[in-house]
């Protein structure tokens, strides 16, 4: 079943070939480390954890983890590997005091999921949210590291899929130690899908622990006063938005309602920020962007 999966995986990164070619800029940072060409990591005789986050929500969520990961495992090193760029970026800035190295996660590829596993030689594997990936978990085990999904959720569409291939799931998950879930729901669909119910626990999402960093005291208020927002006066937040997400919340501010409130957009990719720009320009509401030189809006 591996190798039909290898097969799949493989023609599936073929077909996604073109638009790799078409936005380069996106696809092709940390594109050589994900086929396995790492720098060499140098050991030093403590055990190594690596922890892996895809994009900026999980690298956010992941931040408490860290803080107590460092507390609990002073003898231990920490990696920390993402898929995305923006996600890389991010965990490099966090995570700068507290990871040991920051790396793109390998295709799932025998050869550079080897590469990975054989360069950093991980004793234990976190993998944030569901990240299934057959050949890593496999390859994990068998190079002797110990995995735990952490924070974990599991949709109910990919919970229908899972079942669409259940011998095949259930193999991939025995090679997890460890699955501690967002929620009952969670634990009872990835249950479903074959795991052992002794290595199943909810722990509730890791997002919810997040504190202020010290260095983000004040930033309300900074934020207020660089946007203009009254605390009596209706803020709408619209976050971590897709396409055509934008446009919809324009659409909803038309009439009385547009001028009764201040709306703040966050684009989910910041390679989407000139096109929010421009649907922005084109609108009949003033506005500014946070990289904007100071100045007030209404």
């Amino acid at each position: 079943m591996y190798f039909l999966y290898s097969i799949a995986y493989t023609l599936g990164f073929i077909l996604m070939l073109p638009a790799f070619l078409l936005n380069r800029r996106k696809y092709a940072s940390g594109f050589r480390q994900r086929l396995g060409n790492y720098p060499v990591f140098k050991h030093d005789g403590r055990k190594v954890i690596w922890l892996h986050c895809v994009s900026v929500g999980e690298t956010n969520a992941a931040r408490p983890l860290v803080e107590k990961l460092r507390e609990a495992f002073t003898d231990h090193r920490l990696i920390i590997s993402t898929t995305t760029k923006t996600g890389q970026e991010l965990a490099k800035k966090v995570f700068a005091d507290s990871a040991d190295a920051v790396f793109y996660f390998p295709f799932d590829w025998k050869f550079s999921v080897r590469n990975a596993l054989e360069n950093y030689k991980p004793s234990l594997v976190l993998l944030m949210e569901t990240e299934i990936w057959p050949r890593f978990i496999r390859e994990a085990k068998r190079s002797g590291a110990k995995a735990a999904i952490v924070n974990g959720r599991l949709s109910e569409r990919s919970s229908r899929r899972y079942s669409t291939f259940p011998g095949f799931i259930s193999r991939i998950l025995a090679g997890v130690d460890l699955a501690l879930m967002q929620s009952e729901n969670d634990a009872e669909r990835i249950l479903k899908s074959g795991i052992d119910p002794k290595k199943v626990a909810v722990t509730g999402n890791l997002k919810f622990d997040q504190t202020p960093a010290e260095s983000e005291s004040g930033l309300t208020e900074m934020f207020r006063r660089r946007f203009g927002i009254e605390t009596d006066r209706p803020l709408i937040v619209a976050a971590s938005t897709h396409e055509p997400e934008e446009q919809y919340v324009l659409e909803s501010l038309e009439g009385e309602l547009g001028h009764s409130c201040r709306v703040l957009i966050a684009p989910r990719h910041p390679e989407r920020f000139e096109y929010v720009e421009s649907l922005l320009k084109s609108s009949p509401y003033s506005f500014v962007k946070r990289s904007d030189p100071e100045s007030e809006t209404d």
